[in-house]
């Protein structure tokens, strides 16, 4: 190898320069390098996998390439998140507190407010941004969900996207949920549509892990040695559960049983696993969950299918996760990869009672029902479905906790947490008892690799890290952990743990929080040290502890940007975003463009509007879509076939209204144009013109009210991302004649729809 003299970037040049090379010295600006023999760092991010349905925390479904991590690391059972989505990413990948991130609830439901925002400032650098400045690749992969929603458009300022960030290349997608079968994919700053169709065999899980392996055979190809760090967000088991029908059939008949057994029976597995303490009580029925033995049999059915989907979906998941390990053994690196393996929040409770086949229903105020869902049980988890569980399986996955995603008992926030590196920690398929949580992961690998937390990163002061590291414990079980204490805040909820204590108090979600509320509320207290599951509220037996623990709380709020307190749901998805789009009642697409979503894409539902089109059919005549937005699960499409303009309403999957033009086109420039005509609330007239001439007319009775994308599917012009709006045609279905442009003009007065508002908020998170 040839030796070459360099000098750091930024720094002065240490070679020679004469007045000719043959009297000169050359040197090289040098990039960072990782230290010899510096671990690879991968981080496994699930979604919505609750504390009990992992196979090493005791479940039955099938998680071998997990388990097998498990067995060769750590497994840690008192290990804690934020409770929902956006906050808990961006504690792992900054080491700071959601709310000194900005970032104190979903993007969606971001706010004018320091602790709000959904911007993590630059002071509070990415673990991406610290590896590399230290000479590691960086791969982002799946889901990010830390990017303002006003700013996930294509056109939109690229500052909090991942290449941003830290991360040197992407492929995943931007929001909060997508369809496994056909997800709104970003590679690196663009978006693009999956390489296959459903019907080829296409699934983003698939997807995920071929890119997480060409990554790495592309770093290998010039960099043998290099080490990478690869931050991997499955979608799985966030709603929609979609997977192929051979992954579903291997549970057939398995939760027949129900949640009440299954659930014994988990706790039963942990006991004996010693995942769990031996002293813990398994936590008792929400009042929501209906014992399973009171259900009829057509509900059991539907409920068992629901699972047998999520536990495919599950299974199959980990089968393209393995891939990836497989991949790192062939390589001969996966002993000396730190790997670390978590949850986001606990299992997710947004399918409510009945869970649901297509959750655009839920999401605009349409209540799912056993009936209307069992027409569809054969379809469960497949293409046209778009669904999720009921939250008795909730329920059940948090096993042995209380509650679920979004609150702040344990099963909201207890996660499962495994650590997997040969090289680095002796102990094998161990149990760690210490307290963590998410803030704490990023000090943890910096900490494991001997890095220092930086005081600058690309040329601004850094904050000093909130979270502390517990690497300690990779090779002490009877450590103690460096925790002293950690405040919680979900949306008005609040709880502070301290030195094994923990008080909550749970905030109904959906309006405002005034100063007399406050002060009527109350406060549970346990001692989570002893009481696992939170069976005892120990609030009346120490009430100088519970006193001590709401005091501590004010004070950790006032210091991390917490405050103003807000238990709003649907107003704070409806405030205004910053965003540079001009504000008015035109809007004007051109075609070929990325999908616009709802933050950015014209807002025609309850309210009167116009599309126009300026085209040219060509003398062969033209077919394709002027302007659609949704899918088959809801949205509406202008679109051209059989020589004829056509308009279809596509009312959540449950009814479309189609009007369709009594002329042919003819060659030639002309405008074409809808006219919606509100004529209550959720309904109208659509009217057809071709130059200004009507050649279509009809009812509406029925418009979607309030949401649009389930999938991530936005509007396009000259084309229909994803699943089509309507099956009477093959999406993309791209114009074939030449669009000028689409302009669509609305009425200014809007009528918002509060409670489907909300709905949206739960579909979201």
């Amino acid at each position: 190898m040839t030796d070459f003299k360099t000098y750091a970037e930024g720094t002065p040049f240490t070679g020679k320069i004469g007045r000719t090379v043959s009297t000169s010295e050359a040197a090289w600006p040098s990039a960072p390098r990782a230290r010899p023999g510096a671990p690879n760092v991968l981080v496994f991010l699930l979604d919505d996998v609750g504390f009990a349905q992992l196979g090493c925390y005791g479940s039955d479904i099938h998680t071998p390439n997990i388990d097998r991590l498990a067995a060769g690391g750590l497994r840690y059972r008192d290990f804690h998140t934020t409770a929902i989505c956006s906050p808990t990413r961006a504690s792992l990948l900054t080491g700071r507190n959601p709310h000194s991130n900005g970032v104190g609830i979903i993007q969606e439901m971001a706010t004018g407010f320091p602790g709000y925002n959904g911007s993590v400032p630059k002071e509070n650098g990415f673990l991406s941004e610290m590896l590399l400045a230290q000479g590691y690749a960086t791969f982002g992969i799946g889901k990010w969900h830390l990017t303002p929603a006003s700013e996930c458009a294509a056109g939109a300022t690229r500052v909090r996207w991942p290449l941003s960030r830290g991360f040197e290349t992407f492929y995943g997608f931007i929001g909060g949920k997508t369809s496994q079968w056909v997800p709104a994919l970003v590679h690196d700053n663009h978006c693009i549509e999956p390489p296959r169709r459903p019907e080829e065999g296409y699934h983003l899980n698939a997807d995920l892990a071929d890119h997480a392996i060409s990554n790495l055979v592309d770093l290998r190809a010039v960099a043998s040695s290099k080490p990478f760090f690869m931050y991997y967000c499955l979608a799985a088991g966030h709603s929609p559960h979609h997977v192929e029908p051979e992954w579903i059939e291997r549970y057939r008949g398995k939760f027949d049983k129900g949640w009440d057994r299954w659930r014994e029976e988990v706790f039963a597995r942990q006991l004996q696993l010693g995942i769990v303490p031996p002293n813990t009580k398994l936590a008792g029925r929400p009042a929501q969950v209906k014992a399973w033995d009171t259900l009829h049999d057509k509900a059991k059915q539907l409920y068992a299918r629901q699972m047998e989907v999520y536990a495919g979906f599950l299974e199959q998941t980990d089968h393209h996760m393995g891939r990836l390990i497989t991949f790192l053994e062939q390589l001969g690196e996966l002993d000396n990869t730190l790997i670390l393996l978590a949850s986001d929040n606990g299992a997710s409770a947004e399918g409510s009672e009945h869970g649901m086949f297509n959750a655009c229903i839920f999401a605009n105020g349409v209540e799912a029902s056993v009936e209307e869902d069992f027409k569809h049980i054969d379809e469960w988890g497949g293409v046209k479905s778009y669904p999720n569980y009921s939250w008795g399986w909730a329920w059940a996955g948090n096993t042995p906790l209380r509650r679920w995603k979004r609150y702040l008992h344990q099963g909201g926030m207890s996660d499962p947490l495994i650590v997997h590196w040969p090289k680095g920690i002796a102990a094998r398929g161990e149990v760690r008892t210490q307290y963590v949580h998410v803030v704490d992961v990023a000090p943890t690998i910096l900490d494991a690799l001997g890095i220092a937390a930086p005081s600058h990163l690309n040329g601004v002061a850094q904050r000093p890290l909130e979270g502390v590291s517990f690497a300690h414990t990779f090779g002490d079980a009877q450590a103690s952990t460096k925790k002293e204490a950690q405040y919680y805040e979900m949306i008005g909820s609040r709880a502070l743990w301290k030195d094994g204590w923990k008080a909550v108090v749970e905030q109904e979600q959906g309006g405002f929080l005034t100063e007399e509320m406050l002060a009527k509320q109350k406060w549970e207290l346990y001692h989570v040290a002893e009481d696992f599951s939170e069976s005892e509220d120990l609030a009346a037996k120490h009430p100088e502890k519970l006193a001590e623990l709401i005091d501590r709380w004010w004070v950790e709020a006032e210091k991390y940007n917490v405050l103003p307190l807000d238990s709003r749901m649907q107003l704070r998805m409806t405030v205004p975003k910053p965003t540079e789009r001009p504000t008015g009642s035109r809007f004007v697409y051109f075609p070929g463009g990325a999908p616009q979503f709802d933050y950015t894409a014209v807002n025609v539902k309850n309210r009167s509007h116009t599309i126009t089109a300026e085209v040219e059919i060509p003398p062969g005549g033209a077919e394709g879509v002027l302007l659609a937005h949704g899918s088959w699960f809801g949205g509406y499409s202008l679109y051209v076939q059989a020589q004829r303009l056509h308009y279809v309403h596509n009312y959540l999957g449950l009814a479309e209204y189609r009007v369709s033009a009594s002329e042919v086109l003819l060659a030639g420039k002309m405008l074409l144009q809808l006219r919606f005509t509100r004529t209550g609330e959720h309904q109208g007239r659509a009217e057809l013109y071709i130059d200004q001439r009507k050649v279509g007319e009809g009812d509406i009775p029925r418009t979607v009210p309030a949401v649009i994308e389930t999938s991530s599917e936005g509007l396009c012009c000259g084309y229909d991302s994803g699943l089509p709006v309507t099956p009477d045609y093959r999406a993309p279905f791209r114009f074939t004649g030449h669009i000028t442009q689409v302009v669509v003009d609305i009425e200014c007065v809007y009528e918002s729809d509060a409670e489907a508002q909300l709905r949206s908020a739960f579909i979201e998170q």
